[in-house]
């Protein structure tokens, strides 16, 4: 292979040769191939040298000059010595430069990384919650922020209700189930709680599930906003666990406002809007129901049906006290009806069926005839009545009983006497939170009850009417009115809300009531009442099955539409008396509602069926 000096001086002859050429005046054709030859030599000493071929420097004339050749020689090192150190001072200046640039670059760029949140783990986004993993993190409940927590770091999770900014802070109220509790995030220079922060937890949307660290402390004056007054919590960290994706219907808080007391009975409508004269936003009954889902979240609501579970629980918890037995009974019933009132009909396979309208025939069946004496259920009932008041439903929930006798039905009346005074005794023992939440939206009077409860005939409750000046025959249903009124009547005379009545007229009640032994126009039949409104309906049971056929006859019931029920007392019966409560009424009353819808989880009547 040449050596770079081989390739040079081979480079400079194919010159000449080219030159000369051209001098003496060839033609191209002859030169042509020197200068071919010159390219592929250049390119060999690129290939070699890394670097483009360039002739060598030509020697600059020396200038004329008296001075020796040292002295020019000394003159140029001490210029190219000062250009030297010129070059390194201006050098070192752009280097100083450029790294003050990159200093007040970095400077901004933190700065802009912290009002933006870059880097900080104590809020934004959780990752959604899959069951990945089980952490050491512990969750205090809200009921449980108490001014004896003070000073420890507490971790809760709730629906942010509201969230506001106020200058460079932001007040949230985090909620969940009967509770809820303020926190506060004020903006630090250089503490955790970054402009960006505070900016993301005002910004969340309201009803959003978060989860809210901080220090528990009290504040200077009760936060009257919330629940837990003496205590609010200073933010440290704020996640999103999930986020309200769609704009509210309506604002919790506009759906915990006070309400006035209104009469429980009535036409009803949910179309109607009622007007209020405060001047804040009310939320409708209607749009309420449409997303029920939201109006349970309301303090008032998570307290109503706290009680209604309750009572639920003390009613199962007496009964089975006293030797009751739980039963579980169908609600499909064979038939288009049942003992010839309305019901909702349907196909069963072919053959017709309905939805039982009670457990009636099954609670006799396993109490008298099957041997278990005493049975209890709790269930839904269905009633096709094209009723549209504050107190009817298509659907509720029935609390029955049946238990045999001895004598006389009033071992039965006995039994459901205790029963209420243990179920409201109870209600006022446990759930006084819950009753303290309900009556900061639902005002209402406590209700008076006797011990043991007042018993009217139905003859002496018509007569309390007539002294009012109110037609009532003794033999006549009460009306819905004439109810009411009599329970305003027993009120003011008495001192109760609670009473029942005994005795009812025979042709006012079904056909399997047993008849009064001494006079054939009444019947072994009592309903009790609260606030003048029925909760309890029941009877002695006729147990003779050709006695039962009778009656239905009297009543015009097909007995092949009841052969089932009558068959069921024709292997020796015992006598039996019961009765069927209606849980969301004794709810509603209870609390002195003005609506059953309000105590009916999700209520169905003639005009609705969803959600």
């Amino acid at each position: 292979m040449s050596t770079e000096e081989e390739l040079n001086a081979k480079i400079a002859a194919l010159g000449d040769q080219i030159r000369q050429a051209k001098a003496a005046g060839e033609s191209q054709d002859v030169w042509n191939p020197f200068l071919q030859e010159m390219i592929a030599t250049k390119a060999a000493f690129k290939e070699l040298t890394g670097k483009d071929f360039a002739p060598p420097p030509q020697q600059s004339k020396k200038k004329a000059s008296s001075e020796p050749e040292a002295i020019n020689q000394e003159a140029f090192d001490k210029n190219k010595e000062k250009r030297a150190k010129k070059a390194a001072e201006k050098a070192q200046r752009e280097a100083e430069k450029e790294a003050k640039r990159a200093v007040r670059a970095q400077r901004e760029k933190e700065k802009l990384d912290k009002l933006a949140g870059v880097g900080q783990s104590n809020f934004g986004d959780a990752p959604l919650v899959q069951s990945l993993e089980v952490t050491d993190k512990t969750w205090t409940s809200v009921g449980a922020l108490k001014p004896s927590l003070a000073g420890k770091v507490v971790l809760v999770r709730g629906h942010l209700q509201k969230s506001r900014m106020v200058g460079k802070g932001a007040f949230v109220v985090v909620r969940s189930s009967l509770y809820s509790v303020q926190g506060v995030a004020f903006e630090t220079k250089d503490g955790p709680l970054s402009a960006a922060m505070v900016k993301y937890i005002a910004g969340l949307p309201a009803e959003s599930v978060v989860d809210m660290e901080g220090t528990l402390s009290v504040p200077d004056t009760p936060v009257e906003s919330v629940t837990q007054k003496m205590v609010e919590v200073h933010i440290t960290s704020f996640h999103c666990v999930c986020k309200a994706k769609t704009a509210l219907p309506f604002q919790i808080e506009d759906a915990m406002r006070p309400e006035p007391a209104d009469e429980a009975v009535g036409e009803y409508n949910e179309d109607e809007e009622i007007v209020h004269d405060d001047g804040f936003v009310h939320v409708g009954q209607k749009i309420r129901l449409d997303y029920r889902w939201l109006d349970l979240r309301t303090l008032a609501n998570q307290a109503i049906f706290r009680i209604e579970s309750m009572v639920g629980c003390l009613f199962r918890e007496y009964l089975m006290k006293n030797g009751f037995v739980e039963i579980h009974t169908p609600k499909l019933i064979g038939g288009a009806s049942e003992g010839g009132s309305e019901v909702f009909q349907l196909n069963y396979f072919g053959q017709p069926a309905c939805l039982a309208m009670s457990p009636q025939l099954h609670k006799q069946m396993t109490a008298a005839s099957s041997g278990f004496e005493r049975v209890f259920e709790t269930g839904p009932v269905f009633r096709a009545e094209n009723s549209n008041t504050r107190r009817h439903l298509c659907e509720f929930t029935g609390l029955d009983f049946e238990m045999v006798i001895h004598e006389h039905y009033n071992e039965a009346l006995e039994v459901f006497n205790d029963l209420f005074i243990y179920i409201f005794d109870g209600l006022n023992e446990r759930c006084k939170v819950e009753l303290e939440r309900l009556r900061e939206q639902f005002p209402f009077k406590d209700l008076k009850y006797l011990r043991p409860t007042l018993k009217l005939t139905y003859a002496e409750g018509c007569a309390l009417l007539r002294e009012a000046g109110v037609e009532q025959g003794d033999y006549e249903d009460l009306s819905t009115e004439n109810e009411k009124k009599l329970g305003d009547l027993v009120a003011e005379k008495y001192g109760t809300d609670f009473f029942f009545l005994d005795k009812f007229p025979l042709a006012v009640r079904p056909f399997y009531t047993m008849p009064d032994p001494k006079n054939p126009q009444l019947s072994n039949s009592y309903d009790f009442f609260i606030r003048g409104q029925e909760i309890l309906s029941g009877a002695q049971r006729i147990h003779d099955p050709d006695y039962l056929e009778e009656r239905a006859k009297v009543h015009g019931i097909d007995l092949k539409d009841i052969k089932a029920y009558v068959d069921s007392f024709r292997h020796g019966t015992q006598p039996h008396a019961g009765g069927g409560i209606g849980l969301e009424r004794v709810v509603m009353l209870f609390l002195g509602l003005t609506n059953i819808r309000k105590s009916a989880w999700f209520p169905r009547d003639p005009k609705r069926i969803s959600p």
